[in-house]
């Protein structure tokens, strides 16, 4: 069912962002669809359509904000066992595997984790987003796994949003890397952007884009003579954009191994053992891993805190880098 909001603008709140002051509103909806609406030609200011979420807003304007009813997908099942961690009535923790993409896009609209939720079960899963995303609040990249939060109902699924959009959601990943960082421990912060050489990568800014911020912590360095240098790290979030971690780590120089976008291609190593070389080389995706995500649950406001150790192929590589860097 179609829902409108309708405010009027006080003196004391006049020239500030349209997307801004009806998300300090309206608590219930997050400012990332907010703006998503307004870009989509839902709102009107003084009976006129505006299209951007920047517009400054003056006392007495009239704000009209119109919410469709969700549209519904047609998404064919996919039968693919989910690694559910954790499910209630309001979501689910699953644990993405890596060679899987979260949901329907060019070039791969059936064989995504969004057809296997139709699968599990399609009546259970928000709506209020992209049609072809239903359930999905964030993201991680196809060569990437680990844990991922999906709304089972639209009030869930804004509640998470707005988590996210505030960076209260605690995002831990453990990743390889060639090199050492120095320091061993610290903060990277950055705009990242959408790379203007390849559309499909991003790139770190000086002054545009999306300000981004990595916490990084080395937790193992293999490091021998006459021997390549990789150094086990666990990072931590503070903002999500798209690719940050591996552009923050190739921003460094210490690109993430299996990274085949932000990283040349694996070169052969001398000194190295050759069935560590082979696993390296063989590794079809980046040594990435959600290990951790917590949240406050939507509905009984308890803190939860998920963990997820590293998939077999991960786990068997940092093996071999331990018995070869003794």
């Amino acid at each position: 069912m179609e829902k409108k909001i309708n405010l009027i603008v006080k003196d004391s709140v006049k020239n500030v962002r349209v997307d801004i002051f009806i998300s300090k509103t309206e608590n219930d909806i997050s400012r990332n669809r907010i703006k998503n609406l307004i870009l989509s030609k839902k709102l009107k200011i003084n009976n006129k359509t505006i299209i951007d979420p920047a517009k400054k807003i003056s006392e007495g304007d009239h704000i009209v904000l119109t919410i469709p009813e969700p549209k519904k997908a047609s998404l064919k099942p996919y039968k693919f066992k989910l690694d559910i961690i954790f499910e209630d009535d309001d979501l689910i923790v699953l644990n993405k595997p890596a060679g899987i993409v979260m949901h329907p896009g060019a070039g791969n609209f059936d064989n995504t984790i969004v057809n296997a939720l139709i699968n599990y079960d399609k009546k259970s899963l928000s709506n209020i987003g992209d049609e072809l995303r239903p359930g999905i609040v964030h993201r991680i990249d196809k060569n990437t796994s680990g844990l991922v939060v999906i709304a089972k109902n639209n009030q869930t699924h804004e509640n998470l949003s707005i988590q996210f959009n505030n960076h209260s959601i605690t995002r831990v990943y453990q990743l390889l890397i060639w090199g050492k960082i120095r320091p061993p421990n610290g903060r990277i912060e950055t705009f990242i952007t959408r790379s203007s050489k390849n559309r499909q990568m991003m790139e770190v800014s000086r002054s545009k884009g999306k300000k981004a911020i990595t916490n990084y912590e080395t937790i193992e360095i293999f490091d021998n003579k006459n021997t390549p240098t990789l150094s086990l790290l666990e990072c931590k979030l503070e903002t999500g954009r798209t690719h940050q971690i591996r552009v923050h780590m190739n921003y460094l120089g210490n690109s993430i191994v299996g990274d085949d976008k932000y990283k040349k291609k694996f070169k052969k190593i001398k000194n190295i053992n050759p069935l560590l070389e082979k696993n390296l080389i063989n590794l079809n995706r980046q040594f990435l891993h959600a290990k951790t995500i917590g949240f406050i649950h939507p509905k009984n406001n308890k803190e939860m805190t998920f963990n997820s150790i590293l998939p077999q192929e991960l786990a068997k590589i940092l093996k071999m880098l331990r018995n070869t860097y003794k």
